[in-house]
């Protein structure tokens, strides 16, 4: 019986990795899988860069829109279920594509998480209670305080910050500590990292900002504002707008580019974060021929797929 695989395509925001997973589940014939944790919610479309109704049509995806923003849903759930879809596409395919830009996502699968300790509920809720007093700025100062020189997280996500300090606060130790080792998977993994040089990505960060106001993004973000506490709204676009709403700003421009400017620092931490990781394989997205070549030769014999010889 053939080892089953998985290719991840992973990367910085905007580099091209939809463009690319289309290209490659046509190529092999199979579907799609997401990883990215901002485009789970249903009624995020816009601010999430959500795959087109054209993309979607094209290849079966799975992980795209299928939550409510009202559900609560973390890195742990998704490696059970994720875990469960896979297995049940195994039955039909022998190559999977999971493709995303949220590292914690994919480590679940390819990895695995840990289960972290209950927490003090009292200190959740002072956290809490004084990130909607003071803002996130109090959160990113209580990380400083205990942070190691290693640890990397999104600061501008109050959620993570929170998650963070609540474990630290409770058990005295960091998040690390409480990791597993890696947990042996049942299918071949495969990554390829997508790059390009940071002006490109800034560049095309800047377009699609732009793209997504004139698409809606005002109005979009407008239709959730009562909802903006919500965790699955704490997120780079949204809460900008929420913040020009709330403070009844004159100046649309200056959140456009404050949205600009966050999604571009978090491009960064994705680089960051993924160049830690010596098993990626990294190309630019235009070599998409190249990547299917790669993938081809290194997963031979194990994903059922074999290229046809040309006629003489």
């Amino acid at each position: 019986m053939n080892q089953k695989s998985i290719v991840f395509i992973l990367g910085p925001t905007c580099v091209g990795k939809t463009s690319l997973s289309l290209f490659l589940a046509e190529k092999f014939n199979t579907e799609i899988l997401s990883c990215d944790s901002r485009q789970f919610y249903k009624e995020l479309k816009i601010g999430t860069s959500m795959p087109t109704i054209k993309e979607l049509s094209r290849i079966p995806h799975h992980f795209i829109g299928h939550l409510s923003i009202h559900q609560i849903y973390n890195a742990k759930l998704f490696e059970r279920d994720s875990l469960n879809k896979i297995s049940k596409l195994f039955t039909q395919y022998s190559i999977l594509i999971m493709v995303g830009g949220s590292g914690l996502y994919e480590k679940a699968v390819t990895e695995g998480l840990s289960e972290f300790p209950k927490i003090d509920l009292d200190i959740k809720n002072h956290l809490i209670h004084h990130f909607k007093k003071k803002g996130i700025y109090f959160l990113q100062k209580e990380f400083l305080k205990f942070k190691k020189p290693d640890e990397l997280i999104d600061i501008s996500n109050p959620r993570r910050l929170i998650r963070y300090l609540e474990i630290v606060k409770s058990t005295g130790k960091s998040p690390s500590f409480f990791y597993k080792k890696k947990k042996k998977r049942n299918f071949l993994i495969l990554k390829i990292g997508l790059t390009m040089p940071r002006c490109e990505i800034d560049y095309r960060i800047n377009n699609r900002v732009d793209n997504m106001m004139k698409i809606g993004l005002l109005d979009e973000a407008k239709l959730y504002y009562h909802y903006r506490n919500l965790n699955s709204l704490q997120t780079i676009g949204y809460q900008e707008i929420f913040e020009f709403i709330s403070e009844k700003k004159n100046n649309l421009n200056e959140s456009i580019e404050k949205i600009k400017k966050n999604t571009r620092k978090y491009a960064k931490r994705q680089l960051t974060w993924y160049k830690k990781d010596t098993s990626i394989i990294w190309f630019h997205p235009k070599e998409k021929d190249k990547i299917f070549d790669f993938i081809l030769k290194k997963t031979m014999g194990n994903t059922g797929f074999e290229p046809v010889t040309p006629c003489l």
